[in-house]
């Protein structure tokens, strides 16, 4: 596996031109070792499946302003299969690693079919959240010619929500009911922690930008909850 993991990485690195940081190496590995890990906690997945769709998921990187975003998974699941044929991985393999890079994309919309698809969501969904998560938004705030916050109206009391022009807008709009996307029990569970990470960070920048934080703002309370796999 040690080895299939440095040409998939070898891959990547051929195939990625783009100079994203949110979606480069080290996003594809950290994906990786977030999917093994819901995968072993669960006892299921396949380990290949898992590790081939983790580092091939963002081949094909179309920046989040593009009207074509939501073209991303499909183009990086058909640029995925020659390297996965020319790599030896079974056909029918490749067929679920392709549909797990398809249905991984929140803008895609496609139901993911097998845990697999389930896991890598979860996966690459947790990158959205905690620490990791509130540094990539700033990043993309930054990539997208947005302002961090509104320092007149921080939590949009008196205006509408626009993350594409505040950063801190996305937060209340996407990140804090990821959550209750989460397709697995065990991505549930490390969201909903990394969720009340991201929630602290909201209270403390209240606090020093003399603003209140509004208790309505945490919309990761239980709120009919989605099933997941259990």
């Amino acid at each position: 596996m040690i080895e299939f993991e440095k040409k998939l990485e070898a891959a990547l690195k051929a195939h990625d031109q783009s100079d994203d940081a949110s979606h480069d190496l080290y996003h594809a590995r950290r994906v990786k070792l977030a999917a093994l890990d819901i995968a072993a906690r669960r006892g299921e997945g396949d380990e290949e499946v898992l590790v081939a769709a983790a580092y091939l998921h963002d081949l094909v990187n179309v920046p989040k302003n593009s009207p074509n975003r939501a073209k991303a998974s499909k183009l990086s699941a058909d640029a995925a299969e020659p390297i996965l044929q020319e790599l030896g991985v079974a056909a029918d393999k490749i067929e679920r690693i392709k549909h797990a890079i398809e249905a991984h994309s929140f803008s895609a919309e496609i139901e993911p079919q097998t845990i697999e698809a389930k896991i890598l969501q979860d996966a690459d969904r947790l990158e959205s959240l905690g620490a990791i998560g509130i540094a990539r938004t700033f990043y993309i705030a930054k990539t997208m010619n947005s302002n961090l916050f509104h320092g007149g109206d921080l939590f949009a009391s008196d205006r509408e929500l626009d993350d594409k022009a505040f950063g801190v807008d996305h937060f209340a709009l996407k990140l804090l009911k990821l959550h209750k996307t989460m397709q697995t029990k065990e991505g549930r569970e490390v969201a909903r922690e990394r969720t009340d990470y991201m929630i602290g960070f909201l209270k403390q920048l209240a606090v020093e930008t003399g603003f209140t934080y509004p208790e309505n703002h945490d919309l990761w309370i239980e709120e009919k909850a989605p099933k997941v796999a259990s």
